[in-house]
């Protein structure tokens, strides 16, 4: 190559050029967007929704909410009777309506009746023995007396031998004083005879008796248990079967009801019929609230299965001891029971359904009214965001009683105003920030 010919560039020279010119578009680009973010911020209004409440008349409350289960005032149990191993051969089924002396129960009878049948043949065996005995004893009791009767005789002719002594010679004399001795001695060993037979007698039929007392009782008691057998109503209501406590159900489920076929035992309640002309709702008071309650305060109760209706009950007990249920794991909940009586009743409740109860302790009727959310504090006093058009006007109150949800107002607000439920500013500021 000749010296005087040179290259007009560089190497590399022509790519940074490319590059420089791929900077420069990139930023020119981003200013562009940046521009157009910032002129839509300014220019468009961002809406703010914010929840809200009206300012409204009604009754204020001041109550204990709590849940219960509906149960019966006057409910009887029927619980299996104290005989030998009691095996229901009847049940009636659970949920069904039952009249005064109508059959509820029936155990197995067939071991009590062949029992019974034992007992009375035994009974018809003693009666005989004892006349056997008897008629026994009176024949003894005749051959007694004919002996006796002979040894008697026997005395008086000795004696009458033994007075002929002065005419008849000595040895004769002796011989019938000696007679005299002897028939003396079998008379009195003739009236013992009679004595320890009589002795022996009374004691064989005392011990007949006492057999036969036995016997008698065992009789009885079988006829008893018989009675017991078959278990009736004694008051008409709802037949509702209770759960076997011996019968393990599965895991983490409750025990399964008694059934037909199933053994009891002694004093096991398998049935209960409650009494629905009086009902009541038992209920769990938390230990906080514990000490809000009293005696005859209103109830207001909602039974699940009856949204739709409201019922009203009288507060009537509170156990001075709380009950603690334990759950496992070595936990433990602490609580109240309680029960209130309702006032009136509805024919579709049943024991057992469950129901919210609420309990007032104090209502005020045509409070004015706003969520207790809605107020705030305002250089010291209690102060509401009141709308006005798109905007907000911070206005003092005077505010009364409260409870979870609400609280009274006094003065500062009308009813039918809207108060905001949060501050207007911190919202926008969240909205902007989204």
């Amino acid at each position: 190559m000749s010296k005087d010919l040179k290259p007009k560039q560089r190497l590399g020279q022509a790519g940074q050029k490319k590059w420089k010119k791929f900077i420069l578009w990139g930023v020119l680009l981003a200013g562009a967007c940046g521009g157009a973010w910032a002129a839509y911020n300014y220019t468009t209004k961002t809406v703010v929704e914010i929840p809200t409440a009206r300012v409204r008349k009604g009754e204020f409350v001041i109550s204990v909410k709590t849940r219960g289960e509906v149960r019966s005032t006057n409910s009887v149990i029927l619980a299996a009777p104290q005989v030998p191993d009691p095996k229901i051969t009847f049940l009636m089924e659970s949920g069904k309506p039952v009249q005064k002396g109508q059959k509820v129960i029936e155990f197995d009878a067939a071991q009590q009746e062949q029992y019974l049948l034992d007992r009375s043949t035994s009974v018809k065996t003693v009666d005989s023995e004892i006349v056997q005995t008897e008629a026994t004893h009176r024949i003894t009791n005749e051959a007694d007396a004919m002996q006796l009767m002979t040894y008697t005789y026997n005395v008086e002719r000795a004696k009458l031998e033994a007075s002929k002594a002065d005419i008849i010679s000595k040895i004769e004399g002796d011989k019938a004083k000696i007679d005299v001795g002897v028939a003396d001695g079998q008379l009195g060993l003739q009236n013992t005879t009679i004595g320890a037979h009589k002795v022996t007698q009374k004691a064989d039929l005392e011990r007949l008796e006492q057999k036969k007392d036995k016997t008698v009782r065992d009789m009885n008691r079988a006829k008893g248990y018989l009675e017991k057998m078959a278990m009736y109503a004694p008051i008409s209501g709802i037949v509702n079967i209770l759960p076997n406590f011996r019968t393990q159900g599965s895991f983490g489920s409750s025990p399964p009801p008694f059934k037909e076929g199933d053994r009891a035992w002694t004093g096991a309640a398998i049935a209960e019929i409650p009494d629905l002309s009086t009902m009541r709702i038992e209920l769990k008071l938390d230990e906080v609230d514990r000490g809000k309650l009293q005696i005859g305060q209103m109830v207001r109760v909602r039974v699940d299965a009856l949204p739709e209706k409201e019922l009203h009950a009288e507060l009537d007990w509170i156990s001075p001891i709380a009950a603690i249920q334990y759950r496992g794991m070595g936990l433990s909940e602490k609580s109240f029971p309680a029960r209130a009586t309702l006032k009136q009743l509805d024919p579709r409740l049943r024991p057992g359904m469950s129901a919210s109860a609420e309990v007032l302790i104090e209502s005020q009727e045509n409070a004015l009214m706003i969520p207790a959310r809605a107020s705030f504090v305002n250089r010291g006093k209690p102060s509401v965001w009141v709308q006005r058009g798109i905007g907000y006007q911070v206005r003092e109150i005077e505010v009364g009683k409260r409870n979870e949800n609400d609280l009274v107002v006094g003065k500062g607000l009308k009813e039918g105003e809207t108060v905001y439920l949060e501050n207007p500013v911190e919202a926008a500021r969240r909205a902007k920030k989204l």
